[in-house]
């Protein structure tokens, strides 16, 4: 019996840790197009597209003159495909982004009149430029240029203040160099223009947990998590603050709560996996590493769970 326990906890310590490395995939290319609710193209409207289970978490694109735009560089998954441009109410989305078989269809975003921004925020800008700067600092960003990548978007943040959510890829740059205070930031201007921008508190809760700030990490994550819209995203990341601060239990209940917002992700059922190998509920256990494969079975946490399950049934 003494063995058996030992296995399980090296079984759960491996898997935990495995959890955390991004994992190598092919990568694939979205696209579409924003108008208006007369079916008219917006020229500089930002698009963004998040997925916080993915490395990199985030993308932004501008649409050209004819409201198009095209994002590459995602892996396979479930999207946030988010909308913007003053004096509109942002539009979002979720999508299924394939990298592999078919291209993934075009996406169409309608924004309707609202009180976003300042009149004119972007008149007299060139998109095409302005597009091929932001590809510029986010291949820069990509590349590990964090200070380069940093003051590319900077640069384009000056020209055109209005594109406020460019300071997420500025606090992810910051992120990476471990400047969290800087991050922090950067995630705040955002909150300064959309104070209920349910991304900017999340980037700002895991930003704290990165910090090591573990009170302010949870108190940013529960407040997104009280929002009537509250979404998977938060869920999952509050259950990471709770599993970091020891409070196994009340991880696993935020990790059931994303379960319960989209039962077709299988980075919480993996988690709610590992919180009954560590009760060394075996059963459990591989009850749970079978929903994320069933769910999605291209996922890092698939292959995980694929191998988790191989040593639990020795």
């Amino acid at each position: 019996m003494r063995s058996r326990i030992k296995l399980l906890a090296a079984a759960c310590l491996v898997a935990f840790a495995a959890s955390a490395v991004p994992a190598v995939a092919q990568t694939g290319r979205i696209g579409g197009i924003v108008k208006d609710e007369k079916g008219q193209p917006i020229k500089g409207a930002t698009v963004t597209a998040e997925n916080p289970g993915s490395s990199p978490p985030s993308f932004t694109a501008t649409t050209d003159d004819k409201g198009r735009w095209s994002i590459i560089g995602l892996r396979t998954g479930n999207w946030k495909i988010t909308g913007s441009a003053p004096n509109y109410q942002p539009s979002a989305g979720q999508v299924n982004v394939r990298t592999i078989g078919a291209p993934n269809p075009p996406i169409e975003l309608t924004l309707v009149p609202g009180a976003t921004g300042p009149a004119g925020a972007l008149a007299g800008v060139n998109t095409k430029e302005l597009q091929a700067e932001l590809q510029k600092a986010e291949d820069l960003l990509n590349q590990q240029q964090y200070d380069q990548a940093i003051a590319a978007y900077n640069a384009i943040l000056e020209k055109t203040p209005a594109l406020t959510m460019i300071n997420m890829q500025v606090g992810r740059a910051h992120r990476m160099k471990k400047e969290y205070d800087l991050a922090l930031a950067a995630y705040k201007k955002i909150l300064d223009t959309e104070p209920n921008n349910e991304r900017a508190k999340i980037e700002i809760g895991m930003t704290n947990l990165e910090k090591g700030d573990l009170p302010a990490a949870e108190a940013a994550l529960s407040e997104a998590a009280q929002g009537t819209g509250a979404s998977r995203e938060v869920f999952y990341n509050l259950g990471e603050v709770k599993f970091a601060k020891a409070e196994t239990d009340e991880a696993m209940k935020w990790y059931q709560r994303a379960v319960d917002a989209d039962p077709n992700w299988a980075k919480p059922y993996f988690k709610l996996g590992l919180g009954r190998l560590q009760k060394a509920d075996t059963p459990g256990a591989i009850q749970m590493m079978e929903k994320v494969i069933a769910v999605e079975p291209s996922s890092p946490e698939a292959a995980q769970a694929k191998a988790l399950m191989e040593q639990l049934k020795k």
